[in-house]
């Protein structure tokens, strides 16, 4: 026990107590006959740094942990980083860039071992990230998904599914990046919003009968059409169905398809159709018979015009970049007749209309994205997605929030197969060797596949790698010892307890999770998915390092300390909401973590320190009866929270009581009459509020925990307390609450008639039943102290506070200018109603309700009801004068 510094330091206290709890096996204390409670993070890339994402997603994880691990659990958060395929290689191959060196300058393995290298001496940066913002996870067994044990697990998976059919190698469109040179996942590509053209061109049919016209905003694609698509229904074009069409520049001859994709009433109703450079046009052809391997492809891995399998590109395209092919075919179009001209509301001739297209990026690259027609290894994601449509149906997984549930199965019940091969160095090589004639064999091992494919065959293994996407999917089981560890529940951690994630990865991780566990733990991966929002900027934009308003959650906690940037995260966290950056938010929990300390404080001088006991202590005074009850209660209101995963409803419940019921108003109650059972029971109550606290504010509450009194254990891992409504006494919290609202109404009048804070005021009261004279007879010391009144002879002019049945006249005397305090209200009255009347006219203008900026009509509603308010304030304080 130690006495309290004056001034709340948040730095000084959590690298010490982080440091303590971590070489002391605090994250993971032995419990060996405990429940068994798991989490699993989303493991982040090991390139990666603390973003204010992370920040959310792990303080919502940790909130659940310490507290599993305060209810006794055995309480295990299993932590790892993920090997980030294309960023690490970006990583690395940037690094030797420096030194004038290429990753082809090496062996494969050459480069491999210096990203191992990279990775000892650079990967750990986000790890100990991790530990400022006060994550308890079990970093004595923390993993990376290129460790020996769950590599072990992604190639005894992926040749499990190739063996049972799930997954084979295909060709199929993917999302293609030139820059990188591999495929990538749809969440590696970004949409931005690019300048570019609509152009339309006519096609002659091949007999000459006519021309059909297209509209395209990729014309240099048209070196690779197959088919013009219509709708059947479409009157204009029915006697074309079937027709050849002679394609300019190539003379390829195409045919005029029926398929619903072609809208009439978008463009000219006619799509060109290039089936092995646009998804939408790929499966148009396959519904025309076309197969994938005879669809045509005119580029090449730079994305760069190569020539078509049929030979038809005119030599001069050859080795152009899409740009300039571009240039080219348009241009060629135009010299050859059959480029229709777009005329501006000028009557002027264009080559085409301007248009805003949607373009795809990659977010790593910055290059645009070819959709390309490789061959890539894939899972069938249809088959593997039924078991987790029926989990979650039949409740053995519980989305929360529910609305998400329709996405989900939307997703789910639409899936499309899963490309999980990359084309780089960095990662897991995929298990598959090849013959001489392509044909592949999957094996753990080389050993293996070779015995497949018999002695003395040459083979030559796949050096595409997996998507990382492939080995997370694995997390929740592969993590805890699958496949060496063959009990079925992994020790009673599988099914994981909970998972947190944030929405944006429901499809590329956890639902990838649900069908992987499902099928090879025969089980589902977690009992609970909570999906959390975005963190936004203050304005309510998406954050981004191009908009230059990402907040970085360090300097927060630099700032303000980690405890406020947690309770910020967990009182901002309302189910199925964004949040919004607010500063000012933090600034304020800081400020509350600083009241807390000087209430602890307060309580040291006065002999109040640590319980004694876990159940409360016996009261007397209705003071402590009442605190003793508004304890049990907030306890019960942060439990329930908890267990709806209602963060903001538990870090609310929380914040409030300690606030305002006891710092505010228990510690003023008991001022100047502080016996020894009002210090066992002050202690007993403050140790209520760190541990339940703590999961929410880890660091202050330690700190307070050991300076109150000399304890058997660290704080981290106390009881959680038991709220047993017996303790709660109804008489003594009605008689407080009474005795608050009559506090809080005079000084209140006080205030707002402008009453020297000094000035002792007399009362009398009418109307009072007998149990509420009792009342002011038990607590008249009280009230004279806090509320600076006394009973006594009131004449002349009074102000009037009723509280219940009673009124309370107060003598204002020669205290204030009764007529110029009219006034001024009067004033200050009418002013308040001038500006609230004026709002509610802006707000009631339709026009400006829909024209102004969302955040001016919101600021226009909040200022709206606080000059109403005011105005019902002020009026009510000149209604008191009389």
């Amino acid at each position: 026990m130690s006495e309290l510094p004056k001034t709340f330091d948040p730095a000084a206290i959590e690298s010490r107590w982080y440091s303590h709890w971590e070489e002391n096996g605090l994250f993971r204390p032995e419990r060996p006959h405990a429940e068994p409670w798991t989490i699993v993070n989303p493991p982040p890339n090991v390139t990666g740094s603390l973003h204010i994402g992370h920040a959310l997603d792990n303080t919502l994880q940790d909130i659940l942990t310490r507290h599993a691990r305060l209810k006794g659990k055995d309480a295990l958060w299993v932590v790892g980083t993920d090997h980030a395929g294309i960023a690490t290689q970006m990583v690395v191959e940037r690094q030797m860039a420096l030194k004038q060196q290429k990753r082809t300058d090496f062996s494969r393995e050459e480069f491999v071992a210096k990203v191992w290298e990279w990775k000892a001496e650079s990967g750990g940066q986000i790890t100990g990230q991790l530990r400022r913002l006060g994550c308890s996870m079990d970093w004595a067994n923390e993993r990376f998904t290129m460790d020996e044990g769950f590599s072990k697990a992604v190639l005894k998976v992926f040749v499990e599914l190739h063996r049972q059919g799930l997954l084979y190698r295909d060709k199929r469109l993917v999302n293609w990046d030139p820059g990188l040179g591999t495929a990538i996942s749809d969440l590696e590509v970004e949409t931005r919003e690019v300048k570019g053209s609509f152009w339309q061109i006519r096609y002659p049919l091949a007999d000459g009968s006519g021309t059909i016209t297209v509209a395209t905003t990729r014309p240099e694609t048209m070196l690779a059409d197959m088919a013009v698509a219509v709708h059947p229904e479409d009157e204009r074009y029915k006697d074309m169905i079937g027709k050849q069409i002679r394609l300019p520049i190539t003379g390829r001859l195409i045919p005029v398809i029926a398929d619903e994709h072609a809208d009439p009433s978008l463009g000219t109703g006619a799509v060109k159709i290039t089936p092995g450079h646009d998804f939408n046009d790929f499966e148009v052809g396959k519904r025309a018979g076309m197969k994938a391997g005879e669809m045509l492809n005119m580029l090449d891995a730079k994305a760069n015009v190569t020539q078509t399998a049929d030979g038809l590109i005119p030599a001069e395209f050859l080795g152009l970049s899409t740009a300039d092919a571009r240039k080219m075919v348009v241009a060629r179009l135009k010299a050859d007749g059959v480029l229709v001209p777009h005329v501006d509301k000028e009557g002027m001739e264009h080559d085409a209309e301007p248009r805003t297209i949607q373009t795809p990026y990659g977010d790593r690259s910055g290059v645009v994205i070819e959709p390309w027609l490789t061959d890539q290894w894939y899972v069938d994601a249809g088959t593997l997605a039924q078991p987790a449509i029926e989990a979650v149906q039949s409740g053995a997984i519980r989305l929360v929030p529910k609305t998400w549930e329709k996405t989900f199965f939307n997703w789910m019940e639409n899936i499309q197969p899963w490309c999980v091969s990359r084309q780089l160095w960095w990662g897991h090589q995929i298990p598959a060797w090849f013959d001489a004639d392509g044909k592949a064999y999957v094996a753990e091992t080389e050993a293996e596949a070779q015995a497949q494919a018999g002695e003395g065959v040459a083979l030559t293994r796949d050096p595409d790698v997996l998507d990382t996407w492939f080995s997370s999917a694995l997390w929740p089981f592969a993590t805890l010892g699958w496949p060496d560890n063959t009990d079925p529940t992994l020790g009673g951690r599988y099914p994981n307890d909970v998972l947190i994630s944030g929405f944006d990865i429901l499809f590329f991780w956890d639902a990838r999770m649900m069908m992987q566990g499902m099928h090879f733990m025969k089980d589902v991966p977690f009992r609970t998915l909570y999906l959390h929002g975005l963190v936004r900027a203050a304005d309510g934009a998406k954050m981004s390092k191009s908009k230059g308003n990402t907040v970085d959650p360090l300097g927060l906690i630099d700032k303000y300390g980690a405890d406020a940037l947690r309770f910020f995260m967990a009182a901002m966290e309302s189910q199925g909401r964004d949040i919004k950056m607010d500063e000012k938010r933090v600034e304020g929990y800081r400020n509350f973590a600083t009241k807390l300390w000087n209430a602890s404080r307060f309580c040291q001088s006065n002999g109040i320190g640590g319980s004694t006991t876990l159940e409360p202590p016996a009261a007397t005074h209705p003071v402590n009866k009442w605190i003793v009850g508004e304890t049990i209660k907030a306890i019960q209101s942060v439990d329930l929270a908890l267990g709806e995963y209602r963060f903001d409803a538990a870090a609310n419940a929380i914040y409030q009581f300690v606030w305002s019921q006891f710092c505010d108003w228990y510690l003023e109650l008991i001022k100047g009459s502080i016996d020894e059972e009002t210090k066992a029971v002050a202690g007993w109550v403050l140790d209520q509020i760190l541990v339940v606290l703590h999961p929410f504010m880890p660091f202050i509450t330690e700190e307070l925990w050991h300076a109150l009194a000399p304890r058997e254990h660290d704080l981290i891992v106390a009881q959680w307390p038991m709220a047993d409504a017996r303790a709660i006494d109804p008489a003594a919290g009605q008689e407080i609450d009474w005795l608050i609202r009559l506090v809080s109404e005079v000084r209140s009048s006080r205030t707002e008639l402008n009453v020297p804070p000094g000035a002792r005021l007399p009362y009398a009261v009418a109307d009072a039943k007998e149990e509420t004279q009792a009342r002011l007879t038990r607590n008249a010391a009280t009230i004279a102290r806090l509320a600076r009144i006394d009973p006594g002879e009131v004449s002349g002019g009074t102000a009037q506070v009723v509280v219940d049945e009673a009124t309370f006249r107060i003598a204002l005397g020669d205290v204030i200018d009764l007529a110029a305090e009219r006034t001024r209200l009067a004033k200050a009255i009418a002013a308040a109603e001038k500006e609230r009347d004026g709002l509610a006219g802006r707000l009631n203008n339709p026009s400006f309700v829909e024209r102004a900026k969302p955040e001016a009509v919101e600021k226009a509603r909040a200022d709206h009801a606080e000059k109403a308010a005011e105005a019902e304030r002020l009026t009510a304080a000149l209604s008191q004068l009389g």
